[in-house]
């Protein structure tokens, strides 16, 4: 399976995001894509690793196919918005006692009716995303040793694929349970060229979209660096993956060092931030590199302690538009209560969304 990243493919399928009343049937050219199989990096003894396999134990080909095209709208059982949330106490601690009649959710500040409430380890399908630009090059041992301890620490039956991405985005491990496979995909991470965070993003979130078997859906993104060769911008990024169904984004930012409070620094940990922010996640920034392994298990717990809440929009899908989402806890058993969830969605029916029907399946 082979989906490019292509500057120019990119530009008229993310050309909406300020003007969402520009016509979609504009759109014309293939959104930012992924690239599979590719050359392995040498091992010491000077033989190349071997080529990731998919699930089922075959090597990927070389062959190319068409990339994901347009966008995708939110897609839920009957018309339904799936929210994961996370709850915190004033004293920023998980909160997992908390029943269905204490959550209380609100679409465009109108309440809704929760029909569904979940609070249990859900498997989830998951994209890991590596930053491999040149300066991530002494940083790559640590940051693959966390990757494969949060796959440790996460529920067994959750699914997970590789990335890396400098000026393109490859994946190194297709969709695997298997923590050796993706082992063996670290060892593509190379360290060279610049900084496309936000392309990597958009050919991820439609990936994973496509390709999860889990509708608990995460991405999680490890850089030290600002945006330098996307086609994309922070908000096509975050409005693609608004229009889907999910995913979640965590985010790592290795920003420490001497060139931490330059303006580069400051400019990636608020995008970053965004990104986190916008869609229900975290983002973290550690101290030193010692530090991201704790973060992995972090981010592996929040990830299972979610609660996972349902409704029913009362604002007919057909009338379009963004849709901004609020949740609030209550409980007479806690001062102050927290949820983290994402922002908002863009509906099925979104006359500013394309239809897909006609996308590759």
């Amino acid at each position: 399976m082979h989906l490019r990243s292509s500057a120019r493919a990119a530009t008229l399928a993310l050309c909406s995001v300020f003007c969402a009343c520009t016509s979609w049937a504009q759109v014309q050219q293939s959104a930012p894509s992924l690239t599979v199989d590719r050359d392995p990096v040498p091992s010491p003894d000077g033989d190349a690793a071997p080529k990731p396999a998919a699930e089922n134990g075959n090597a990927p080909s070389q062959q190319q196919v068409q990339g994901n095209r347009g966008n995708y709208t939110l897609r839920t059982n009957v018309g339904e918005v799936r929210l994961n949330a996370s709850v915190l106490d004033g004293n920023g601690r998980v909160v997992q006692t908390l029943d269905r009649d204490v959550f209380h959710v609100y679409e465009d500040g109108v309440p809704q009716n929760i029909v569904s409430f979940r609070h249990e380890d859900l498997p989830v399908s998951l994209g890991i995303l590596i930053d491999s630009s040149g300066s991530m090059y002494d940083k790559r041992a640590a940051v693959g040793k966390a990757a494969l301890d949060l796959i440790r620490l996460s529920n067994p039956k959750d699914e997970a694929f590789l990335v890396d991405f400098s000026f393109e985005a490859y994946i190194d491990q297709d969709f695997t349970s298997d923590i050796h496979k993706l082992e063996a995909g670290l060892s593509y991470v190379k360290a060279s060229g610049g900084t496309a965070i936000y392309d990597a993003v958009v050919a991820s979130a439609d990936y994973l979209t496509r390709n999860a078997k889990q509708p608990k859906q995460v991405l999680l993104i490890v850089t030290d660096g600002d945006d330098n060769a996307s086609t994309s911008s922070l908000e096509d990024a975050i409005k693609r993956v608004q229009e889907l169904d999910g995913p979640t984004v965590y985010c790592i930012g290795l920003l420490f060092g001497p060139d931490e409070d330059k303006r580069e620094s400051r400019h990636a940990r608020r995008v970053l931030q965004s990104l986190a922010e916008q869609t229900g996640g975290i983002a973290y920034f550690p101290r030193k590199l010692d530090e991201v392994d704790q973060i992995a298990g972090e981010v592996a717990a929040d990830i299972r302690q979610q609660y996972t809440i349902s409704y029913q929009p009362t604002k007919p899908a057909r009338l379009g538009g963004y849709r901004q989402v609020h949740v609030d806890a209550k409980s007479k058993n806690f001062s102050r209560l927290t949820v983290r969830t994402r922002s908002g969605y863009f509906p099925k029916g979104d006359p500013a969304a394309p239809d897909d029907s006609a996308s590759p399946k």
